[in-house]
């Protein structure tokens, strides 16, 4: 049967489950089923689904993949539980975990494969689709076959190996080196045992080695050394002039018939300590709203000492170290933080020519949402995001430095690898897997895609999940099941959460102690007012001089702080604390700064005389312009800046003589849109699949009758509004009805044309076209009317 056929064949519900499957087949919608075909075989469609494939199916594939034709299921089977028999740990009886029956795991196989049309044919007969063998490079760790391995020898050559090894037999050179490799056991057991050594190594893969002068031209009763006893009998073919493979017949053959040393027909088990599955979740919990804490930290911080953009984009190396320092977490924490807000449309390059790491106007309107909300919004963007925070402060292979924020940090395979550690996890609740258990799980599920990098994605998932608050102790957390699995993690995460409090307890020591996570609004102001002295499960501020001149160059009154510590403290307010402020707010704002280059004001001429007679001031350059007046030549931050560390409270003012006040949260940007989502699954609408297999059908009619155009109906075009013709567009889709249509084409001329409608979407139309006897795209804004038929 051919493949075409096949594909003929199969059934509206399975030409679905394989549009679904592999949605690249229909992107666009290919004309009729012998395209789909067509596309089905090409390389980069299996290579694709090749890759999700597990080991047990993807072992089927290349057991049918060294096979000469179709195979027998039955065969299959053999094949097949020859290799179940050595695999791993003894299952329980009636598995076919090992050396059980194999027929269940063999039936779910090939059914999955089917439908995926890597595989087609009858019971009697299976086979792979066109292009699968060309794909699969070495199946199973075996070589080409003889007749590939030795096609680049010169016949010469070939005529003298076949010679040595099948004298008096008739054909080609090659022809009769394969038929004698086809039975390799005689010219096996006449080699020394250091030479069966040699192949015994490249037995079970991979079937290549590397030799010096491997196409030298050797007799058998010329073979001085194991290697050319070797090349001599064509048990290694030279493939280059210093490689040589191992003939797929010679390696089955050591291989005692089978094509896989050991396979296990089920994932293998997880091993790690079991966590209680409420305390992990009160942990994760608790970790998310850190986590969410830290990134609007974060922002308010940037959005008053904005970090620079490097010349080269990204952030640089001492600015993610403050960060670091500011934010009390390590550096790779804090990239971590950064980069999930900059995925998240929280923070962007702004601010001028130089360029400034700023939050965004989106930063505005994440921050008054529910802290479950928020955290939902970060962890979503973590999950999809093709950026590698865990990639920060290493080298490229050009040996320049990854920074936070680059380009550079961007791999497409990092959302595919979270999305499947987390399937791992999600496998066995309340179970924290080992590093070495989560690693082999994932290299059974996906063998084509292990490999160094997918390791070490692997390791950034699991402590990045931590950090975000997804697992806990190392378990997935319920609200992190949620999210992998697109139910409502807010709803979940929402009673887990810590419950703020808005109330600290004021020591005479100057300090201040919040018993739990302050409310936004108080621990943003308990940040401008104190320094955060120690953080964990009790934040301890502590309150000097600057932090209270800060709070008081915010705009802040000395009465107003000294009330805003009374009510949200728990506890009376120190008479220590209260002296303080009133202090610090007293001699607040009796000098004044200005622009000359800039100037001194004050009205106590003696506490300017007190400016002038003191040493530390000789590096400002001052003069007396008047009682109350000096001028420097110094700039007016620079005045400010020095005239505090002399111990005095100015305070600058502009042209006019107003004071000016530092404002916070005041400096935004317009940032790029937040990482796109993806739906869980493959993401293919099931409407859209239907639609596509519509059209497939409609096309594959048109193109086996070969019918000529249909003349559209005579009369007026159709025409009527918008809305009426999208409604009548989608009901003949549900219907699978034909339509007329009025069509505006590229130059504006009104045509008509009959259409069996597939699927609607992104402002396009893809219907078969029986004016034209093709499937074709419409653009809706361009169709005038519809009218039925």
């Amino acid at each position: 049967m051919e493949f075409t056929e096949w594909i003929r064949g199969r059934t509206d519900e399975q030409l679905r489950a394989l549009v679904s499957a592999r949605p690249e087949l229909i992107t666009p919608v290919p004309a009729h089923l012998e395209g789909l075909a067509s596309r089905a075989g090409s390389p980069s469609a299996i290579g694709r689904v090749l890759d999700r494939l597990d080991r047990f199916t993807l072992a089927v594939v290349e057991t049918l993949a060294v096979q000469d034709g179709p195979v027998a299921k039955e065969r299959l089977r053999e094949l097949v539980s020859a290799a179940l028999g050595g695999a791993g740990p003894e299952p329980d009886a009636g598995t076919a975990g090992g050396g059980g029956d194999a027929e269940p795991a063999l039936s779910a196989a090939l059914d999955r494969l089917c439908d995926l049309a890597l595989v087609y044919g009858p019971d009697d007969a299976l086979d792979l689709g066109p292009g699968v063998r060309k794909v699969l490079d070495d199946p199973a760790g075996l070589g080409p076959r003889a007749v590939d391995a030795f096609r680049h020898h010169p016949p010469e050559q070939l005529d003298e190996m076949a010679d040595d090894i099948a004298p008096g037999t008739r054909g080609s050179g090659k022809e009769r080196l394969a038929a004698a490799l086809a039975e390799p056991a005689a010219l096996i057991g006449s080699v020394s045992p250091e030479a069966r050594g040699a192949l015994d190594q490249l037995a079970w893969g991979p079937p290549t080695g590397r030799v010096p002068n491997a196409r030298r031209e050797v007799r058998v009763a010329s073979a001085r050394s194991p290697i050319e006893e070797l090349l001599a009998r064509g048990l290694l073919a030279a493939t280059g002039e210093e490689s040589v493979t191992l003939p797929r017949e010679v390696g089955l053959y050591l291989r005692g018939g089978r094509v896989h040393r050991g396979l296990l027909a089920v994932p293998p088990p997880l091993e790690g300590a079991t966590r209680d599955k409420d305390l992990a979740d009160r942990t994760a919990a608790g970790q998310a709203f850190s986590f969410v804490r830290s990134v609007e930290e974060l922002c308010d911080r940037w959005s008053v000492d904005p970090p620079g953009v490097l010349r080269t984009g990204g952030l640089g190396v001492r600015d993610l170290k403050r960060t670091a320092g500011e934010l009390d977490l390590p550096e790779w924490v804090a990239a971590l933080v950064i980069e999930v807000a900059y995925a998240a449309g929280l923070i962007a390059a702004g601010g001028g020519v130089d360029g400034e790491w700023l939050p965004t106007s989106g930063y505005d309107l994440w921050r008054v949402r529910a802290t479950a909300d928020r955290w939902v919004a970060l962890a979503t963007t973590w999950l999809h995001m093709d950026r590698v925070p865990g990639l920060v402060g290493e080298r490229d292979e050009r040996d320049r430095p990854l920074n936070a924020l680059h380009t550079d940090l961007r791999r497409a395979s990092a959302p595919g690898v979270r999305a499947a550690t987390l399937g791992v996890l999600a496998a066995e609740p309340g179970l924290a897997p080992s590093r070495d258990s989560i690693l082999e799980r994932l290299t059974w599920e996906q063998p084509r895609r292990r490999g160094p990098l997918r390791e070490r994605l692997t390791e950034f998932a699991l402590r990045e999940a931590e950090q975000v608050g997804v697992t806990g102790l190392g378990a997935l957390s319920v609200h992190g099941r949620a999210l992998l699995e697109g139910g409502d993690p807010a709803e979940v995460l929402a009673p887990l959460l810590p419950e703020p409090v808005d109330h600290v307890l004021l020591q005479a020591d100057l300090t201040a102690v919040a018993p739990g996570p302050l409310t936004s609004e108080l621990n943003r102001w308990m940040t401008l007012t104190a320094d955060v002295e120690s953080k964990g499960g009790a934040t301890v501020y502590r309150f000097s001089e600057s932090s209270i001149r800060r709070a008081l160059d915010a705009g802040h009154g000395g009465e107003e702080l000294v009330s805003m510590l009374a009510r949200h403290s728990a506890t009376p307010v120190p008479q220590a604390l209260s002296y303080l402020v009133t202090d610090v707010a007293r001699r607040h704002g009796r000098i004044r700064v200005g622009t000359a280059s800039a100037y001194i004001r004050c009205d106590d001429p003696a506490l300017l005389d007190q400016i002038t007679a003191d040493r530390r001031s000789a590096a400002l350059r001052l003069r007396r312009l008047a009682p109350t007046v000096i001028a420097s030549r110094s700039s007016r931050a620079a005045l400010v800046d020095s005239l505090r560390a002399m111990g005095y409270a100015p305070v600058a003012e502009s042209l006019d003589g107003d004071v000016i006040i530092s404002q916070l949260d005041s400096r935004r940007t317009e940032g790029p849109a937040p990482v796109r989502t993806v739906a869980a699954g493959n993401g293919l609408d099931p409407e859209v699949a239907t639609a596509a297999v519509r059209a497939l059908r409609a096309g594959d009619a048109a193109h086996l009758a070969r019918r000529e155009p249909v003349e559209a109906p005579g009369g007026q075009v159709p025409r009527g509004p918008a809305t009426a013709t999208i409604s009548a567009l989608q009901d003949a889709i549900k219907q699978g009805v034909r339509v007329w249509i009025g069509y505006l084409d590229s130059q504006g001329n009104a045509t008509s044309r009959i259409l069996e409608p597939a699927r609607m979407e992104g402002g396009y139309l893809t219907a078969y076209d029986e004016t034209r006897a093709a499937v074709h795209r419409f653009a809706l804004h361009r169709i005038t009317g519809v009218s039925g038929l």
